[in-house]
C-alpha cells in the first residue's frame, strides 16, 4: 500500500462537515497508521518479511 488519494479523502471529509483544516490536520496522521498496519497484514499474509 502507498497512501491514499488526498483529494478524495478531502471531498470525502467536506462531504461528511469535517472542517477543510481539521481534515488536512489529522489526515496524514490517519494515513501513517493505517498504511503502517495495512502493510503489516500483508507482510504476515505473504510469510513474513524477507532477507
Amino acid at each position: 500500500m502507498i497512501g491514499w488519494d488526498m483529494a478524495a479523502a478531502l471531498a470525502l471529509g467536506d462531504a461528511l462537515g469535517v472542517p477543510p483544516a481539521a481534515t488536512a490536520e489529522l489526515l496524514p496522521i490517519i494515513e501513517a497508521v493505517m498504511v503502517a498496519k495495512l502493510n503489516e497484514q500483508m507482510e504476515h499474509a505473504h510469510g513474513g518479511k524477507t532477507g
